[in-house]
């Protein structure tokens, strides 16, 4: 349990970091920073559930998306400025890390297996994201379209 507080309170803090190093206005430092704390603990929780790492982490980077595009709206602010660092406690920097290491050490299947497991966080953070931006755009063109037509 210790762990697990240790994790939400370093991807709070490093979403805040990330957040004050892109300039995030005072009123909106908040909101970016438990965008990180809350998509780090649907990972963990899934991470939990199921014990893979693709479909956790494809989930929990579509709600850092949709969580930036909520508060956008709500906030009148740039969804960029609560996607980044709702999504910084994702980046697989220990699987580059220790796959440069292995490189380093001329360990190459250890390599190939850090570098393989940095892609599938890379492919899932995009995925996920990109079928929310996806949807968002389809339901707003078609918003459009509708209310033009009549």
């Amino acid at each position: 349990m210790q762990t697990i507080i240790i994790q939400l309170a370093t991807a709070f803090f490093g979403s805040l970091g990330f957040s004050i190093m892109f300039r995030v206005r005072g009123r909106l430092l908040l909101p970016a920073s438990l965008g990180g704390l809350f998509t780090w603990s649907i990972y963990l929780l899934l991470h939990h559930l199921t014990g893979t790492i693709f479909s956790p982490c494809l989930l929990a980077s579509a709600f850092a998306a949709a969580y930036a595009e909520l508060l956008a709206r709500l906030l009148h602010a740039p969804a960029t400025l609560f996607v980044i660092p709702s999504a910084i406690p994702l980046i697989p920097g220990s699987y580059l890390y220790y796959g440069m290491l292995a490189a380093v050490q001329n360990r190459m299947a250890d390599c190939q297996t850090q570098f393989f497991l940095m892609m599938e966080f890379a492919i899932a953070i995009a995925l996920g994201m990109s079928v929310v931006w996806t949807i968002i755009y389809m339901s707003s063109h078609i918003s459009h379209s509708h209310r033009t037509a009549g």
